[in-house]
């Protein structure tokens, strides 16, 4: 699993590189699809196994043909239809959903070497979803994706295992697209769904208007916190395995920030910020210190690069505690922002590795 994870990100890499060189369908498929299929296992030269231009019949038409088709004891298994890399896969999918029908296919995959969505037959036997079970962006892969598109590899390949979680797939990819909406846009119906818990009066669309901005604000506020939690239980923990979950959770807290107006800078920080320009003038300049406030944390860092924190400092009502950016992530404890001079020493080590 590590192994393929590793082809993925060397094949995203490689369309990342490329995609901006190809601009027709056929391109498209040497460049991109091709080699996707073959970090999957399939060899793609042989039309045993990887059939080309596959004959799909639909109707009174003859010779239909699809892009490919995976087969598997002389029978199609899986079939895939490309589309060039700049055309979205939006409304493509009733070609596919044609040829699906009239073979033993048991998966269908539509892709422009960058997205790829993949159906089967779950609401009726025979007769393919309007909506796939996985879709995924090949250049930002998740990791529970990489498990779904590993299922597919030629030595894993297992129709009955991979349809038994396809359901469950679908409907928790299609209830996280719903929420992601909500998170970025909430509806009048979903506004009017949460006051309905929260408001006595009557929901009317003045009153659905001036609460949309606080629903949203609301929902990511609660994102933030849970992300806030963990990292919280992260710092109380110890030792270089705790570190290293530090790290991932300011990563992902990070990328979950959404609204300036969910972070408020309180006069503490900002006197953290003073003391470490203070701390710091012995080495550095003082207008190459910079700070950006987080919801649950305070950096400071050089040439206002993230690369470059320096330290992060945590106010919280039980303890407040600084982190430094060596390699241990030493992590000391202070009652006042002044009290952070008495580490100059620390500080000034860490910030001469940016100079």
């Amino acid at each position: 699993m590590k192994d393929f994870a590793q082809k993925l990100d060397l094949l995203s890499k490689r369309v990342e590189k490329l995609k901006e060189n190809v601009s027709t369908e056929e391109a498209t498929k040497t460049a991109l699809i091709l080699p996707f299929f073959q970090t999957l296992g399939y060899d793609v030269f042989n039309p045993l196994e990887f059939t080309p231009e596959f004959i799909a019949d639909v109707g009174i038409k003859k010779g239909e043909k699809v892009d490919y088709a995976i087969i598997d004891n002389e029978a199609p298994t899986i079939l895939i239809e490309c589309k060039s890399v700049n055309e979205m896969l939006t409304n493509h999918d009733s070609q596919l959903f044609r040829y699906y029908g009239t073979s033993t296919s048991k998966f269908g995959i539509l892709t422009n070497g960058i997205e790829y969505r993949f159906f089967t037959d779950l609401e009726k036997p025979n007769r393919m979803d309007a909506k796939p079970f996985l879709i995924f962006d090949i250049l930002d892969l998740r990791e529970h994706q990489v498990k779904e598109i590993f299922k597919f590899t030629k030595e894993n390949y297992n129709v009955d295992n991979i349809s038994s979680s396809a359901y469950e797939l679908k409907y928790v990819n299609l209830i996280k697209s719903f929420f992601n909406t909500q998170l970025e846009n909430p509806s009048e119906e979903f506004v009017k769904f949460i006051l309905n818990g929260v408001y006595d009066g009557v929901k009317t669309k003045t009153v659905l208007d001036r609460f949309t901005p606080t629903v949203k604000n609301t929902l990511n506020m609660i994102i933030n916190e849970k992300v806030t939690d963990k990292l919280n239980a992260a710092l109380n923990s110890s030792g270089g395995t705790d570190v290293k979950i530090k790290e991932e959770i300011i990563e992902k807290e990070e990328l979950v920030e959404k609204k300036e107006d969910l972070i408020v800078t309180t006069p503490e920080e900002l006197e953290s910020y003073a003391m470490v320009k203070v701390a710091s003038t012995d080495v550095i300049e003082a207008k190459r210190i910079f700070y950006r406030d987080n919801r649950s944390y305070f950096n400071i860092l050089v040439d206002d690069n993230i690369r470059k924190w320096v330290a992060r400092i945590y106010f919280s009502r039980s303890k407040n505690v600084f982190t430094l950016n060596d390699e241990e992530k030493t992590t000391i404890e202070f009652e006042n922002p002044i009290d952070l001079l008495q580490y100059r020493d620390k500080i000034n080590e860490v910030v001469s590795k940016f100079i």
